[in-house]
């Protein structure tokens, strides 16, 4: 009895079954599930002249062959007059709900005619029990004898041989093919002929207007400029004559993708020309790390202009690349990461190019490194060094260390200390004081107000003067050979007054005394008389 109690319990204590969710409605054999698909299954069962089929895509309440005529009349004036851009249709079960005020109604397109603009709509329609369908709407209808009648456009078969439309390569007819393999090739070689032909002539008039002989020729038809004329053509062509829907649908979209093409070829040429023009401003400045920059900015905006083309081709073929961006983002953050070094690099190089810390052919020292600069890239500065080696340091290291550039100088250091004999005169080191600092004042090149000649120090082996000035040269060797020409000029002053100059030295005197009987003086001379030590010793 327990037991039975107790299974009882566990049984009344089970959750109930949760409830089964509806079945989903089947989807539509005829395929009206969606607006794109109504106007897509009505299109291929007209073109197959299954016009029966045909009239169940829309709404209406004739029947039979009325029905079917009605059919017949809108795919005719669908087929000649609808804009091509079926791929904007909505794909969805609820339509594109651009009409709030009619949500359950949806535009196709707007035909176009001497009377005005028409609006193709479809409606969801829900008859008894079975889902609701997309069907072309019954305004839309009531317009289709008024529209047939206007229709005036001259059909493609009337202007080209019967056999190029009937024969069909891959459901595709063969006059497709001709258009694609040999007028529109044809057509861009007459204009790259025309071009050539006129090119010296539109060249030698461009001289003679602007006076610069020194100017090239140019192209007057430009190759992005002969896809422009091809879709412009194909364009012209769509307007004119009447084309089925399917046909105008793909040579729309032909002429859309020459478009998009012409459009970033002519940002790339564009983008060559501003770079040329600033690359020779930065070559007369000299500036090479610049216009490393500037053809990585090149690079990089030829780049941006091919992602965005590619954007709008893929928005217009119905893809939304959404995600893919958002899935570069995250790839873009990994490989921010992986380059970490390189991107310092590149971004320390940036930063010494606009700063301009350095220049190509200054002579620095950095660390241990010390040498001519002979290039500065977005990575490393490759220096040239003393044993004629070529040093790459990276630019992250560059502008995070000490950087001592020998050729910002605006003016050269001499100061030197000469060393005179303790034998010199107190009016010899005047006179020496007195004409050196006049002949470093008289010389144009030496800024007069830093001249200082001072009897400095009694030196351990000689009598000291400093000899201090700023000196106005081009360069290093500019330097050099006004500091040799002044030290020999040191020299004749030094001599003039009949002093000498000294050199480290010493006189040592060792005077030793032995017993009371004998006494014996031992001198010692080494190198010259200008110090004198005594020591004596009993």
């Amino acid at each position: 009895m327990p037991l039975c109690i107790i299974f009882s319990t566990l049984a009344g204590a089970q959750p109930a079954p949760a409830p089964q969710a509806a079945p989903a409605a089947p989807p539509d054999l005829l395929g009206r599930d969606t607006p794109r698909g109504t106007v897509l299954g009505f299109l291929n069962a007209s073109r197959k002249n299954d016009f029966d089929t045909a009239a169940k895509y829309l709404n209406t309440r004739l029947v039979s062959k009325a029905a079917s005529d009605l059919a017949h009349d809108l795919f005719t004036i669908l087929d000649l007059r609808l804009p091509p851009r079926l791929n904007e249709i909505s794909d969805l079960p609820e339509g594109s709900r651009t009409d709030l005020a009619n949500p359950e109604q949806d535009l196709i397109g707007i035909l176009t005619t001497d009377k005005g603009k028409t609006e193709v709509l479809v409606d969801r329609v829900t008859r008894g029990k079975s889902p609701p369908v997309w069907l072309f709407s019954s305004k839309t209808l009531d317009l289709v004898p008024e529209l047939y009648e206007d229709l005036s456009t001259v059909p493609v078969e009337t202007l080209v041989p019967a056999f190029l439309i009937e024969t069909r390569i891959a459901q595709i007819p063969l006059f497709h093919y001709l258009v694609i393999l040999v007028i529109l090739p044809s057509i861009y070689l007459l204009l790259a002929l025309v071009s050539r032909v006129l090119r010296p002539r539109a060249g030698r008039l461009r001289r003679n207007l602007t006076k610069q002989p020194d100017l090239p020729d140019f192209d007057v038809i430009p190759p992005p400029i002969r896809l422009l004329i091809l879709a412009a053509i194909i364009s012209l062509a769509l307007a004119k004559i009447g084309w089925p829907l399917l046909a105008r649908q793909f040579w729309s979209t032909v002429a859309w993708v020459l478009t998009a093409m012409a459009l970033v070829w002519l940002l790339f040429l564009l983008n060559s020309v501003i770079e040329r023009r600033i690359r020779r401003h930065l070559d007369r400045l000299n500036n090479t790390g610049a216009a490393s920059i500037l053809h990585l900015g090149r690079r990089v905006v030829d780049v941006l202009v091919v992602f965005a083309g590619v954007v709008i081709v893929l928005y217009h073929f119905g893809f939304n690349p959404t995600a893919a961006l958002a899935g570069l983002g995250i790839g873009g953050i990994a490989i921010a990461f992986a380059a970490q070094k390189t991107l310092e690099n590149v971004i320390g190089g940036i930063s010494i190019i606009f700063d301009q810390v350095v220049r190509v052919g200054d002579f620095l020292k950095t660390g241990e490194t010390q040498g001519t600069v002979e290039g500065i890239g977005l990575r490393s500065t490759r220096i040239r060094t003393l044993n004629r080696t070529v040093v790459s340091v990276p630019n992250g290291l560059i502008s995070g260390v000490t950087l001592e550039n020998f050729a910002e100088r605006d003016k050269f250091w001499f100061r030197h200390m000469v060393g005179l004999r303790y034998q010199t005169t107190a009016a010899q080191m005047r006179s020496i004081v007195e004409s050196l600092t006049a002949m470093l004042q008289a010389h144009p090149r030496v800024e007069r107000d830093s001249v200082r000649v001072r009897f400095q120090a009694f030196g351990p082996s000689s009598l000291d003067v400093e000899i201090f000035a700023y000196l106005f040269a081009r360069d290093y060797n500019h330097f050099l050979e006004m500091q040799a020409d002044f030290l020999l000029k040191v020299m004749e002053v030094v001599e003039g007054a009949g002093a000498h100059i000294a050199f480290p030295s010493q006189t040592m005197y060792l005077e030793t005394t032995s017993n009371s009987r004998h006494e014996k003086d031992v001198l010692i001379k080494a190198a010259s008389p200008d110090q004198t030590a005594g020591a004596s010793t009993d």
